[in-house]
């Protein structure tokens, strides 16, 4: 199912969105794939985050968390065992990529392994501030007050 949505009224009273488009769409795309491995992303207070993924079966060694840009890349490899002979294998130990798209302003603080969970605490690296108001002199003029 493909659904195209019309952004020409966010558009007019925005600025520095114009991603928005690409990240609602590579979304879109994210949502039928794979969900493993299962994951939760809580709000911890107003300004900071914690996803949380049930890495069962995993080491600490066997995953890798890259924080790029605007993106957290979760990669989980276990590495070749031993053949065995299982009777029943519920607990899945294949291959993973998870990729979470930050805003701007989110870093990544901490990652952490507890009980078969893997925790990420994921701050707001900026929050709102207060602009000052210039005289209204061209940047030049400043600088020659600064200057003299």
């Amino acid at each position: 199912m493909r659904t195209t949505f019309d952004f020409a009224p966010l558009w007019r009273s925005t600025i520095g969105f114009d991603h928005l488009a690409d990240l609602v769409d590579s979304t879109l795309r994210q949502a039928s794939e794979d969900h493993y491995p299962p994951y939760n992303i809580e709000r911890t207070s107003e300004d900071q985050y914690r996803i949380s993924l049930a890495v069962a079966g995993f080491g600490a060694d066997d995953i890798a968390v890259t924080a790029e840009q605007n993106a957290l890349t979760i990669e989980g490899r276990k590495p070749e065992e031993a053949a065995g002979e299982y009777l029943y294998r519920g607990i899945a130990a294949r291959p993973f990529r998870r990729v979470f798209n930050l805003a701007d302003y989110v870093q990544v603080k901490e990652a952490s392994f507890r009980d078969g969970l893997l925790i990420i605490e994921v701050p707001e690296a900026m929050k709102p501030r207060r602009i000052q108001i210039g005289s209204g002199a061209s940047p030049s003029q400043i600088e020659q007050k600064k200057a003299a």
